[in-house]
């Protein structure tokens, strides 16, 4: 028995011993590094970014909601729509048939107001002061000359009778205006600051309803404008949040304290601290 059980174990010793040498050859190939030099060639073809479509593009997204408001303006113009102008007016004046004010003339800037207050109480805008005063600069010349064009081909009159620049209400487009720009730069903050300054835009809409002044049409439509006018302002804005404008190729504007080739402006003179412009043509 002990020598069958010797015979096994040196048999089994044996038979894993046949192995040894081939699992002794067994290596792990070394891992080749990995080839970064042509890791941005595009040898397919297929373009690294996809475009997205015209529907999806910032121009559109900010337009939707400007172009159902003048959409609607447009539509219960001079009396038309399913809850007409007229009627709009009638049911106002039954719940303010003797009130009247002037507040709407001064609500219009209050969201500018706003703006500043919040911006002096050290929260921080999306955009720098000088970018931000560029902007509304901009929207105020897109909103102005948009209705006051669009008011002389209109030529609706008043509720009141008092001329025939209803069509549309430029207290409202500058009221909404102001409030568009006061929700951008502050979104990101808060969400209150834009509510609020809606709030204050809406309150001008109302009362120029309530003082006889405009009709439906006129507000709804001069909010869209308003609206418009400032994501075009922002849309348009080339010197983007505190960059530096894009000079052609060759142009420059350096400091000098010394004189130099080009044109210099501020009266310095040599050694003095100016302006210097330089073009390099090719």
């Amino acid at each position: 028995m002990k020598s069958l059980f010797t015979s096994c174990s040196v048999g089994g010793f044996l038979w894993i011993s046949s192995f040894m040498p081939a699992m002794a050859q067994v290596s792990v190939a070394p891992t080749a590094p990995a080839d970064t030099t042509h890791k941005f060639e595009n040898p397919v073809g297929v373009p690294s970014v996809v475009k997205a479509p015209w529907y999806k593009g910032k121009l559109v997204r900010a337009s939707i909601v400007p172009a159902v408001m003048i959409g609607y303006g447009v539509y219960t113009f001079n009396g038309g729509g399913f809850y007409t102008n007229q009627q709009a007016n009638r049911d106002i004046h039954k719940l303010f048939p003797t009130y009247r004010t002037r507040l709407d003339d001064f609500l219009i800037f209050a969201p500018y107001l706003e703006l500043g207050a919040v911006a002096l109480a050290g929260v921080e805008s999306r955009d720098d002061r000088l970018n931000t005063g560029l902007v509304i600069l901009k929207s105020e010349l897109i909103m102005l000359t948009s209705v006051f064009a669009i008011k002389n081909l209109s030529r609706e009159t008043r509720p009141d009778g008092s001329d025939n620049l209803s069509f549309p209400s430029g207290h409202t487009a500058q009221a909404f205006l102001a409030a568009s720009i006061v929700h951008t730069e502050f979104r990101d903050k808060s969400q209150w600051y834009g509510i609020g300054a809606y709030a204050l835009a809406t309150s001008v809409a109302a009362l120029r309803m309530i003082n006889t002044k405009h009709w439906q049409s006129d507000v709804v439509a001069g909010a869209g404008i308003g609206i418009l006018s400032a994501h075009l302002g922002y849309l348009t804005h080339r010197n983007r949040w505190g960059r530096k404008p894009r000079l052609p190729q060759g142009i420059s504007f350096t400091p000098t304290w010394q004189s130099g080739y080009g044109f210099r402006t501020g009266g310095a003179r040599s050694g003095a601290p100016g302006l210097q412009f330089t073009w390099q043509p090719k």
